[in-house]
């Protein structure tokens, strides 16, 4: 395995798996949950929760029963697969997938499944198998929603390479420019430090590109995607986010750039222009702002993600946003903030029903946005909820809201 482990690697050569030490209080945490919960165990079989459990997203099953040690079952690739577990220091097993006939023996119980992520056709046959009826999804999403040490560096190091994006951003604008140019100077820094292609969500069937860059009028049209920003995208099938709108003198273009760092993701939003912003627009990004540190100063006192919510919203519709927050009606978000961490739309939200505070160690984008026919405005930051109160993960104030390209 060592020529494997020469070949996968970081840019410059360091080893980019996830430690064993993660991997170990994972699992530990999820046997907890389990016990809590009476479960006699959990089999994981999403992509996403494969690589927070075991350290990879190998074509695998795997075991994790509420006493006693995980086995991680692998169809392809076994090789890889023990490699990405930590080889000899793994906390689990790797054994090749048997006979599904022999799976139930091998297993000899009926564990809880990933009935909320999983597709019926898929998970149905290991129900049947399995004779199981319990469903263990949001006890994993409830873990994963509090981020260790390790996770929370992984996010700092992905809103170093952000704020790069948006220099490049920077670097690259000028009027005439198009929106497609200007998100692949963004995707151009965001590959070479490592960006591997996806960047995952949790809710069928929203898809989302890490660059939406919307100039002027663009940024007033909707779309499926449920944010305030839409965007045409370049053509139908892909049919939100930037495409061959151009950037004019004086108008504003919202930059909303994400970085996904070892599968961990940070988000962020800042305005630019070619030229000057009028009085107005610039009015609505000084009061989108006031929005954010309003939503910002509830979720750090502990308070509940919805009081979060009418916090902001109230304070919105006092400053007369009330018909175009997070978009246009009737096709407005309600929403004014996402957790984040391996999926963009991780849980809470900072939303109605969401009755319960962000947990410390809890990471959400905070974006209100404001979106008219003219075009659309607003501000992004990825925080971190500490003992003390929220701390900035993306840029903050380092980056300002507004960003002006000089060049005629």
């Amino acid at each position: 395995m060592q020529e494997m482990g020469v070949e996968i690697c970081g840019p410059e050569g360091e080893d980019w798996r996830v430690p064993v030490s993660e991997l170990e209080s994972r699992q530990e945490g999820l046997r907890n949950r389990l016990r809590d919960e009476g479960f006699s165990g959990a089999l994981i079989q999403t992509p996403v929760d494969l690589y927070y459990y075991s350290g990879g997203r190998q074509n695998a099953s795997l075991f994790v029963p509420a006493e006693g040690e995980a086995t991680l079952f692998v169809r392809r690739s076994l090789s890889r697969a023990l490699y990405e577990s930590g080889e000899g220091d793994s906390p689990h097993r790797v054994v090749k997938f048997p006979s599904l006939s022999q799976f139930s023996e091998i297993l000899g119980q009926s564990p809880a499944l990933q009935f909320g992520e999983i597709p019926h056709s898929f998970i149905s046959r290991f129900a049947t198998l399995l004779r199981s009826t319990q469903d263990c999804t949001s006890l994993i999403h409830n873990q994963r929603e509090v981020k260790s040490a390790w996770e929370i560096s992984m996010m700092d190091e992905a809103a170093d390479i952000q704020s790069q994006m948006f220099e490049a951003v920077l670097s690259a604008g000028k009027p005439g420019i198009t929106e497609l140019e200007l998100v692949a100077a963004a995707e151009s820094v965001s590959r070479k430090s490592g960006f591997g292609g996806n960047v995952q969500m949790r809710r069928f069937p929203l898809q989302c590109d890490r660059g939406v860059i919307v100039a002027g009028r663009a940024g007033g049209i909707p779309s499926f995607f449920d944010s305030a920003i839409g965007g045409s995208g370049p053509h139908p099938m892909s049919s939100m986010g930037s495409g061959f709108s151009k950037v004019v003198k004086d108008e504003p273009v919202l930059v909303d750039l994400v970085h996904v760092h070892r599968g961990y993701v940070v988000d962020a939003t800042r305005m630019f222009v070619a030229g000057e912003l009028s009085q107005q627009w610039q009015d609505r990004i000084d009061d989108m702002i006031d929005v954010s540190d309003c939503v910002v100063q509830s979720l750090g006192e502990g308070e509940d993600c919805s009081q979060a919510w009418h916090k902001g919203l109230q304070l919105a519709e006092e400053l007369g946003h009330a018909d175009h927050l997070m978009g246009m009606a009737p096709d407005q978000s309600r929403f004014l903030g996402h957790s984040i961490g391996l999926q963009l739309d991780e849980t809470p939200v900072v939303a109605a029903g969401f009755d319960r505070p962000l947990p410390v160690a809890g990471v959400m984008a905070i974006e209100p946005k404001v979106v008219h026919e003219t075009g659309s405005i607003g501000i992004e930051d990825t925080w971190l909820r500490t003992e003390d109160g929220m701390r900035s993960i993306s840029a903050g104030s380092a980056i300002p809201s507004v960003m002006r390209w000089n060049n005629e």
